[in-house]
């Protein structure tokens, strides 16, 4: 299903990227040849996914801003290494403004995925009307609203359009509680048209009630007002899917895991084909491709913090997500570097970060190899500098914990703890009795470790705006700054479209 996929993106691309201008220009499908089967009506849709692509690097950058803003992910500057302008530092410190990497790039790549959705359904509304378009605008109508969620989410006040068409030059915002009530309007319509099935590639039934479940779990963020019953109905409906446990708690997260039971809806990275997943380059020492064989250098990036690897007890199974301690390359053999000259030293990894802007006043041990790395996503050996796992928008998991968050919360039944435990059980730690929404949330904290849902989570629980290390505290940021819950629309946008900077209609 990847591969093909792959194809089908492809052949979209080059159909829109080769243009000869010598040939007759059509405003309009001629719709006499094509779509001729339902195989063609599927490729129309493709390009809707296809706009997943960018979001989990620096050119979409909606994962790194979910991770650097929270207290699980940093990006130390290492002496004059990835200061970058600070447009790292200021994601972790929530001291950001209208005109940053981060800021502008989500906000650019999302609308990407709305505006690409609307011209999608606006050329499909241009067809003969059949059950099998009828259905295939639902689904991308699904597809949108999840870039719109992810807009609502991360900016509050937004434009709302539904189509690429007759639309005004200069939107204005309408109020994040509209989009809230446009969204899940427009998701509950189109449920019974899309197709129950597992396809972690498409927006399938399944995929639309994850969506729905989080959005309605953080209602009282989005408007106020909390929605947890109607929480718990689309969390019950994903649970009754067909989803399992993996036995392994790294089994989601291998190189070759598409077929993994625990992913509802992903993204299908491919290091050749599919390209934009590199977080493995952004962690990894620069010695670590000796330990994958890698054929290209990794850059010596973002290191877990440490208070959040504290968390882990000895023993947890999830300690594998890192990668810290003495370093050996591929046939078992030390690494050695040189901090000075003529000390050489085997490469040990270590997980304390003295602090979040390293200089030279700095050991070169803390300057280049502080903190653990990050290897959840499995690195195979010869990785080369994309990765080819799908990167798990929503996985059952995520909704075990969602179902005790909800019964903690007092709006669904069952047994909170044994929800927990199930997952807990599988990271060999002891089970817990009389779990609490704070215990909650550091085990989310645990298991969901870099899947994009830590700045949610903590905005959700209270505890976005509160200091943690290098936030807050003697280094600088913010804290108590309830603005920070939401992003800046970029300066760029607002230039573009003075409407942006007025309030919300």
């Amino acid at each position: 299903m990847k591969k093909i996929l792959y194809i089908i993106v492809l052949v979209s691309i080059f159909s829109i990227g080769c243009t000869d201008l010598t040939e007759e220009v059509f405003d309009k499908i001629p719709t006499s040849e094509y779509p001729e089967n339902d195989e063609q009506v599927a490729g129309l849709a493709v390009d809707a996914y296809a706009q997943l692509r960018p979001l989990c690097d620096d050119e979409g950058w909606w994962f790194l801003a979910q991770e650097t803003t929270s207290d699980e992910l940093v990006f130390p500057t290492r002496d004059t290494d990835w200061d970058d302008g600070g447009k790292w530092r200021v994601m972790h410190q929530h001291t950001w403004g209208d005109d940053v990497e981060g800021v502008n790039n989500m906000w650019s790549k999302m609308w990407s995925g709305v505006t690409r959705c609307n011209q999608i359904i606006d050329q499909m509304r241009l067809l003969p009307s059949s059950p099998t378009i009828l259905l295939k605008i639902d689904e991308v109508e699904t597809m949108r609203a999840f870039y719109y969620y992810l807009l609502m989410d991360n900016y509050g006040d937004i434009p709302y359009l539904t189509s690429a068409t007759g639309v005004p030059d200069q939107p204005y915002k309408i109020k994040r509680v509209a989009v809230f009530d446009s969204l899940t309007t427009d998701l509950e319509a189109n449920l019974s048209s899309l197709k129950a099935i597992d396809n972690k590639y498409m927006a399938t039934r399944y995929m639309a009630f994850s969506l729905l479940a989080k959005i309605y779990l953080n209602a009282e963020v989005y408007t106020g007002t909390q929605q947890y019953a109607k929480a718990d109905a689309y969390i019950d409906s994903v649970l009754a899917g067909p989803y399992n446990l993996e036995s392994s708690v790294m089994a989601p997260f291998v190189t070759n895991n598409e077929g993994s039971s625990e992913i509802i809806f992903s993204i299908p990275y491919d290091e050749d084909d599919f390209k934009g997943f590199r977080l493995h380059m952004r962690t990894l020492h620069y010695q670590s491709n000796l330990t994958y064989d890698m054929n290209v250098g990794p850059w010596n990036g973002c290191a877990v913090v440490k208070d959040h690897l504290d968390t882990y007890e000895a023993g947890d199974a999830r300690l594998a997500y890192f990668l810290q301690g003495p370093q050996y390359d591929s046939k078992g053999q030390p690494i050695m570097w040189e901090p000075e000259t003529g000390r050489e030293i085997q490469l040990n990894l270590n997980p304390f970060i003295p602090l979040l802007r390293m200089t030279s006043e700095n050991t070169p041990e803390e300057i280049k190899v502080s903190g653990a790395r990050v290897i959840k996503y499995e690195i195979k050996k010869g990785a080369k500098e994309n990765l080819s796992n799908d990167f798990p928008i929503f996985r059952l998991t995520d909704f075990y914990l969602m179902k005790a968050e909800v019964i903690l919360r007092g709006a669904g039944t069952g047994d909170a703890d044994a929800l927990i435990n199930e997952i807990r059980n599988r990271a060999g730690v002891e089970p817990w009795a009389g779990a609490s929404l704070d215990d909650l949330l550091a085990e989310r904290g645990r298991e969901l470790f870099v899947e994009g849902h830590r700045r949610q989570d903590l905005i959700r629980f209270g505890q976005f705006t509160k200091q943690w290390w290098a936030k807050g505290d003697s280094q600088g940021g913010t804290k108590n700054d309830p603005s920070v819950t939401t992003f800046p629309i970029p300066k760029w946008a607002k230039d573009a479209n003075p409407n942006l900077d007025k309030d919300a209609e």
